[in-house]
């Protein structure tokens, strides 16, 4: 990405903290084959600072939405001890195929690697997974190519690699267009419909929490809006000049 294009995705700014919108399609970091990443461009948002922020998590390639950096080495351990600790609230959105017979819950399935040879790739597994929980809740259904899907929330109460994906594929409504754990597998037509929609840090003793909230995608709209979704609560990127908004200059500092 050039840099007035990330610099167009930045949601929030501040002394210790940028969040981004991620697009979908990117992967954050460079893997062991190489290839573009997000990370390439972090150089242009360094704003005055000697170096250029650095990932506090992570995202899919093919998920979109709020991504945290942490620009220098104090914020970065501040925001991995909020991850670890789970008192960062994420809150995605996604449209799935099928979809609930109720309209809200959580799920408790352990996750573990699916085998050594598939990577990333996991699988539910009650006796050597970790513990992952996942609140649900139905936001809207509708009708795509003559099946049922369901505009759907969800806020993950761990961390897990493709906890959202395994999750809901495992009770039978997977993410419409997950390319691994879909019932389309990789013949599917539509790119993944997972986006994270809004964030809470609590980085700050002194100040309510930073809350961004990422705009939808393209790719999402026209499934969102056969499940009802409006589009009045899309929000601009970047915000308007003030508190928490891009702002030019160096940005030093920050008390936690």
């Amino acid at each position: 990405m050039t840099p007035d294009e990330i610099n167009a995705r930045l949601l929030y700014r501040d002394g210790l903290v940028l969040v981004i919108d991620k697009p979908a399609g990117i992967a954050v970091h460079k893997g062991p084959k190489g290839g573009p990443s997000l990370e390439d461009s972090f150089d242009a948002l360094r704003f005055g600072l000697p170096r250029a922020p650095s990932l506090a998590h992570r995202l899919d390639r093919d998920t979109s939405g709020c991504l945290v950096l942490g620009r220098h080495r104090k914020a970065l351990e501040k925001l991995g001890l909020l991850f670890k600790q789970g008192k960062i609230s994420k809150t995605y959105w996604a449209i799935v195929e099928g979809g609930p017979e109720t309209d809200e819950g959580l799920i408790d399935l352990p996750l573990g690697r699916l085998d050594a040879g598939r990577g990333w790739w996991m699988k539910v597994d009650p006796v050597a997974g970790l513990p992952s929980k996942t609140l649900w809740k139905v936001l809207g259904r509708g009708e795509h190519a003559g099946a049922p899907i369901a505009w759907m929330e969800f806020q993950p109460l761990t961390g897990r690699t493709h906890q959202l994906r395994v999750h809901s594929s495992a009770l039978g409504w997977p993410i419409a267009g997950d390319p691994i754990y879909g019932s389309k597998g990789r013949d599917s037509d539509l790119p993944l419909h997972l986006h994270a929609r809004s964030i809470s840090i609590p980085i700050s003793n002194n100040k309510p929490p930073i809350a961004v909230d990422a705009p939808v995608p393209a790719h999402m709209v026209d499934l969102l809006k056969t499940c009802g979704w409006t589009g009045d609560a899309v929000f601009p990127s970047p915000a308007p000049a003030g508190e928490g908004a891009p702002r030019s200059g160096a940005d030093e500092g920050g008390s936690t």
